[in-house]
């Protein structure tokens, strides 16, 4: 089982700038079971989180000579332009992730309404009758 604080994987990817121009910002990622952590080129600076809690699903996964482009869309409906080396396979570390969170979430959400619910089910003894 991984551990929340596990690097599942390290390394440079981009992200696209909501800003007008939509320039590509070089960032450092950190996939950890539970999140993507994106570090700005500057020392010194805050990482921005992405947690898997809020993420809805790795989309619009597009290769090109040199990139592949996809997309993250948040539980909000955000979506958060991502591209990276051809090679890197960003997109699908974060996928794999992705899904072995909701995996567990869901076996979590599953046991827990279990345990709710065996209460309930458990038949009260039965009482011996007098002849």
């Amino acid at each position: 089982m991984k551990t929340p604080g596990e690097v599942l994987r390290e390394g440079e990817l981009e992200k696209r700038s909501d800003s007008l121009f939509q320039l590509w910002k070089k960032k450092r990622g950190v996939l950890t079971p539970d999140c993507l952590s994106l570090f700005p080129a500057g020392p010194g600076a805050r990482p921005k989180e992405l947690r898997f809690h809020s993420i809805l699903k790795v989309d619009c996964v597009e290769r090109t000579g040199k990139y592949v482009y996809f997309t993250i869309v948040t539980t909000d409906r955000k979506e958060i332009d991502f591209r990276c080396a051809g090679e890197s396979c960003w997109n699908a570390a974060i996928t794999l992730a992705l899904i072995d969170f909701q995996n567990r979430r869901a076996l979590q959400d599953f046991r827990s309404r279990q345990e709710r619910a065996a209460p309930a089910a458990t038949p009260e003894p039965q009482t011996a009758r007098a002849p």
